[in-house]
C-alpha cells in the first residue's frame, strides 16, 4: 500500500461521512450514499480517486466479507427449513427472469447468447440493500421476509453457474460443453464434500483449541483465516470468491462459536462492505445518463416492473397468500450487487458491449437508489390492489387450503359463538390453543402458511388458512361472533392492519395483541387494540422481578415497583410470573444453609399472622429469625412476645428442609 491508495481511501472515507450524514437527514439508506459517494469520487466525475483499480481490489474483501457474514448468520438448519422458498421460489424467479429477458433481448435484434447473459444479470436482486431496508422495518420474519430471504439465498448461489457459463455463452470455451458442465458439476460437489467434512471433524476440533486459549486476537485471526482460505479453495476450482466464503461462514454457522464470530467480523464487514458500493458508484459514468435521460429512465422503470410481474408468478407457486406474493416482487424490483461481478466478467468475454455495460451500470444504481421509495410505497400499492376483485378470485383458485380426511357421512360443524380466535400458529399460537384445549374453550385458528395449515389440519386442528385482512377470512372465522381474538403474528404492520380490520367487524370483541417493541402500541391502541403485550417491556419485567428477589426485596415491593413503571401505559397491568412460593425459594445459599424470606399472607384465621413468635416456635425447626419487615421496614425491636402480623415478611437463617418445612405449615394453614 502506498502514499496514492492511503490518500484514495482517505477521500472516500470522508466524502463517506459527509454524504450518507445528509442521505440519512432525507430517510435515505447508507448504500444508496455509497453509491453516490462512488459516483461524485469516481473518474468521470470529480475524479478524486486517483488508483480506482487498488480500491476495486478493497472493495473485492467487501463481497467476501459480506457473503462470509451471510453464512455466519445462516445454518445448514435454516436452509432446511425454508428449502422450498430457495430452491422453488430462487429456481422460477431467476428461470423466469433469464427466460423473459432473453426473449425480449432476441425479439430487440441481440444474439441469443447475449440476450441470456442479460437475462443473468437482470435476474439478481441486491442482498445487501433489500435485507438492511427490511431489518429496519422489521418484516424479515413476515411471510414475504422469508420468502425473499430465501429467493436472495438461491441469486446468490446461482451466480456460481452463471460464472461458469460465461466462457459456454461467449464460445470461448475450450472442447465439449458437456464435459465442461460435469466438470462443473463436479467441482461443485468436491467443494461441498470438503465443505462438510470441514463442518463435522475439522472446525469443531480448530475452534476448541483456539477458544482455550482465550485470546481474542487468535481467535479473529482463525475466524479470517478459514474465511479467506476456503474462498481461495473455491477461486482455484473454478468457483467464485463469493461463494468459497459463504461456505466457510457455513462452516463455521454449525459450531458454537458463530455468535462470537459474527461479533468479530462484522465491524470488517461493514467497512469493507462500505468500499464495494463506492467502487460500483465509481463505475457509474454520470455522462451517460445525461446522453441518454429519456432512454436510461424508460428502461429502468421497465426493468422494475418486469420483475415486480415475474417474482409474483414464480411464488405464487409457495402457496402464499397473494398480497405477500406481490410485496415480494416489489422487495426484489432492482438488479443486484453481484450482478456487477458477473458484467465484468461478461464485458472481459464480450457478451456485452462497453456502452451497452455503461448503460446497465446506470439502470442497476438506478434500481438501487429507487428501492427505498419502492418498499415505502409496496404497503398502500398492495393494499389497493388487494381492493380489487381479482387478487381474492385468484387466491381462491390457487390456494384452496387442504381439508382434513372426514368419514363419508361427516355433518359440518355448527357456526361458532362465543369463542377464541387465533391470528398465527407459531409457538405463541400453539401454547394458547394448548390452554383453550386444557380449559375446553371453544376456538379456531388462522394461519397463513399452507404447510402449517396442513399439519395441522392433519392434528385434527380447527385451523383456516387465509389473510387476517380480507374481511371474507373473518367473516368464515366468526369474528363477528367472538368473544376475544389474538393476534399472535411476527409482521408489525400486518398486526396493526389485522386489528383495524377485526375492529370494523366486531366493536365489540377483545382484541390482544403481541408486539416486539413497545413503542408500537400507541399505533395499536389507535386502530382498536384491547391490550398490547410487549414482548420487549414483558421480557424486561421478568429480568426485574428476578433481580430484586435475589436481593431478598418483598414480593409486595416488587409489585409495586412494576406497577409504577407500568403507570401511565397502556400495557396490561399484570403480576410477574413469581408466585409467593417461588420468590421465597429465591435465596442467599451459605455453606448448607439459607437466608430465605418467608411472606406471610393470608387469611388471618387460618396463617401464622395474630401469633407470638413464642409460639411459633422457629427454634425447635432449626431456624433463627433475623428480622421481621413490616409495613416497608424493619422491626427495631423483636422479642418472644413480638406479633406476627398479616403481611408481614419474615426473614429465616436456616437449612433448606426446614425452610420448606415451614413454608409448608403456612401453606397447609394457608390451604385449611
Amino acid at each position: 500500500m502506498n502514499y496514492s491508495l492511503l490518500y484514495d481511501l482517505l477521500v472516500i472515507l470522508l466524502l463517506s461521512v459527509g454524504v450518507t450524514l445528509l442521505f440519512n437527514r432525507i430517510k435515505l439508506p447508507s448504500i444508496i450514499g455509497f453509491l453516490v459517494t462512488g459516483m461524485l469520487a469516481g473518474p468521470y466525475a470529480l475524479g478524486l480517486v486517483k488508483l480506482p483499480a487498488k480500491v476495486d481490489n478493497v472493495a473485492e474483501m467487501g463481497v467476501i466479507m459480506l457473503m462470509f457474514t451471510i453464512g455466519l448468520e445462516f445454518s445448514v438448519q435454516s436452509l432446511g427449513r425454508i428449502k422450498r422458498a430457495v430452491f422453488l421460489g430462487g429456481t422460477l424467479q431467476v428461470g423466469l427472469t433469464v427466460a423473459a429477458v432473453a426473449v425480449l433481448g432476441v425479439a430487440a435484434g441481440n444474439t441469443f447468447s447475449s440476450s441470456v447473459f442479460w437475462g443473468f444479470l437482470l435476474s439478481l436482486s441486491s442482498t445487501a440493500i433489500v435485507l438492511r431496508l427490511m431489518q429496519e422495518r422489521m418484516e424479515v420474519e413476515s411471510v414475504h421476509g422469508q420468502i425473499v430471504l430465501a429467493i436472495l439465498l438461491f441469486q446468490d448461489l446461482a451466480v456460481v453457474p452463471m460464472m461458469l457459463l460465461i466462457p459456454l455463452l461467449s464460445g470461448q470455451a475450450s472442447g465439449n460443453p458437456a464435459l465442461a458442465l460435469v466438470l462443473m458439476g463436479a467441482k461443485i460437489l468436491g467443494v461441498v464434500a470438503v465443505v462438510g467434512l470441514g463442518v463435522r471433524y475439522l472446525m469443531p476440533k480448530v475452534l476448541l483449541a483456539v477458544a482455550r486459549t482465550r485470546s481474542r486476537e487468535l481467535f479473529l485471526l482463525t475466524i479470517i483465516g478459514t474465511c479467506l482460505g476456503v474462498a481461495v479453495l473455491t477461486q482455484q476450482a473454478g468457483l467464485s470468491l463469493a461463494l468459497g466464503a459463504f461456505l466457510a461462514g457455513l462452516i463455521i454457522s454449525e459450531s458454537e462459536y458463530s455468535y462470537e464470530a459474527v461479533s468479530s467480523v462484522l465491524p470488517f464487514r461493514e467497512v469493507f462492505a462500505s468500499f464495494f458500493f463506492v467502487s460500483i458508484g465509481m463505475l457509474f459514468d454520470v455522462h451517460v445518463l445525461l446522453a441518454h435521460p429519456v432512454e436510461i429512465v424508460l428502461l429502468t422503470v421497465g426493468v422494475i416492473l418486469l420483475k415486480m410481474l415475474l417474482t409474483p408468478v414464480a411464488t405464487a407457486f409457495l402457496r402464499a397468500p397473494v398480497n405477500e406474493v406481490l410485496l415480494t416482487g416489489m422487495a426484489l424490483a432492482q438488479v443486484g450487487e453481484f450482478a456487477f461481478v458477473l458484467s465484468r466478467a461478461g464485458l472481459q468475454a464480450g457478451l456485452i458491449k462497453p456502452d451497452s455495460y455503461q448503460i446497465f451500470l446506470a439502470i442497476s444504481v438506478l434500481t438501487m437508489c429507487a428501492t427505498p421509495g419502492v418498499l415505502a410505497l409496496a404497503r398502500p400499492v398492495v393494499g389497493w390492489v388487494m381492493r380489487l376483485p381479482w387478487p381474492l378470485e385468484l387466491e381462491q383458485r390457487l390456494h384452496v387450503s387442504p381439508k382434513p380426511p372426514t368419514p363419508a357421512l361427516a355433518v359440518e360443524a355448527p357456526p361458532l359463538t362465543d369463542h377464541l380466535v387465533v391470528v398465527g400458529y407459531g409457538l405463541n399460537g400453539r401454547n394458547l390453543v394448548r390452554a383453550a384445549k386444557f380449559a375446553h374453550l371453544p376456538h379456531i385458528i388462522l394461519e397463513a402458511d399452507a404447510d402449517k395449515v396442513h399439519r395441522g389440519l392433519k392434528r385434527g386442528e380447527r385451523i383456516i388458512y387465509g389473510d387476517v385482512t380480507h374481511e371474507h377470512v373473518l367473516e368464515h372465522l366468526g369474528v363477528a361472533r367472538a368473544r376475544v381474538v389474538v393476534v399472535a403474528i411476527s409482521d408489525p404492520s400486518a398486526s396493526l392492519r389485522a386489528v383495524a380490520a377485526i375492529r370494523r367487524l366486531n366493536p365489540l370483541v377483545c382484541i390482544l395483541v403481541r408486539s416486539l417493541y413497545v413503542y408500537e402500541r400507541k399505533s395499536l391502541y389507535h386502530v382498536g387494540a384491547t391490550e398490547v403485550i410487549a414482548q420487549e417491556q414483558e421480557t424486561s419485567m421478568e429480568v426485574l422481578a428476578h433481580v430484586l428477589a435475589r436481593f431478598l426485596v418483598p414480593l409486595a415491593d416488587i409489585e409495586e415497583v412494576i406497577g409504577e413503571l407500568r403507570h401511565g401505559s397502556h400495557a396490561m397491568l399484570r403480576p410477574h410470573s413469581l408466585s409467593s412460593a417461588a420468590w421465597s425459594s429465591i435465596h442467599v445459599g451459605l455453606s448448607g444453609a439459607e437466608v430465605a424470606t418467608v411472606p406471610v399472607e393470608a387469611d388471618p384465621h387460618t396463617c401464622l399472622a395474630g401469633e407470638q413468635l413464642s409460639e411459633v416456635e422457629l427454634r425447635r425447626l432449626g431456624l433463627c429469625l433475623l428480622g421481621i419487615r413490616r409495613a416497608g421496614a424493619m422491626l427495631e425491636s423483636i422479642t418472644t412476645d413480638t406479633e406476627i402480623e398479616l403481611h408481614d415478611t419474615l426473614y429465616v437463617f436456616g437449612k433448606p428442609d426446614k425452610v420448606k418445612q415451614l413454608m409448608g405449615k403456612i401453606q397447609v394453614m394457608e390451604a385449611a
